[in-house]
């Protein structure tokens, strides 16, 4: 039998897009009021491996990652998918832009091993959480590299993605 151990605290992260700067800056604040301040923060990547938001968020759109200092019980992650999904909602009827979905906010977690995605959809690669979220492991980190898997977004394939993953494992493992 094995010997039941409570899992460590994880490094949470958020991905925003959209394709207004604001609304990722205003996302930035939103989340730095509530889970505390950055540890670190990507550039904003174009995102253009897919058209499949570009119907309810238009085109041009930038991604950006936010890694909050303060480590979470990875049993979090489903209040923090609510929390952000509220957000979103929030962000749209604020009225700052056409789009029916002006900002995406996609939380996770990383930890040695892998990058963790929440999401609301489920799929036979997909863990169910609680409170309708899933969880997908998008990435794991094996041999001095990340790797993706057959369901790994195209995006999350890129290496300057990687290279910033590479820093935040870096910078959990320092602290």
């Amino acid at each position: 039998m094995g010997l039941v151990q409570h899992h460590s605290p994880v490094l949470l992260l958020m991905a925003a897009f959209s394709q207004h700067e604001a609304a990722l800056d205003w996302a930035c604040e939103k989340a730095t009021a509530v889970w505390g301040p950055l540890a670190m923060r990507s550039d904003r990547f174009s995102f253009d491996e897919t058209d499949y938001y570009q119907p309810t968020m238009g085109a041009d759109l930038k991604k950006t990652f936010f890694v909050f200092e303060r480590p979470i019980d990875p049993t979090e992650l489903p209040q923090i998918k609510h929390q952000t999904n509220g957000w979103e909602d929030t962000y749209a009827q604020l009225g700052h832009s056409s789009q029916e979905r002006p900002l995406n906010l996609d939380p996770g977690y990383l930890t040695e091993a892998k990058l963790v995605l929440a999401t609301t959809k489920d799929r036979d690669h997909r863990v169910y959480l609680s409170q309708g979220i899933y969880a997908e492991v998008t990435l794991h980190y094996q041999r001095g590299q990340w790797h993706s898997r057959p369901w790994t977004y195209a995006d999350y394939q890129r290496e300057d993605y990687h290279q910033f993953f590479t820093q935040c494992r870096d910078y959990m493992r320092r602290r």
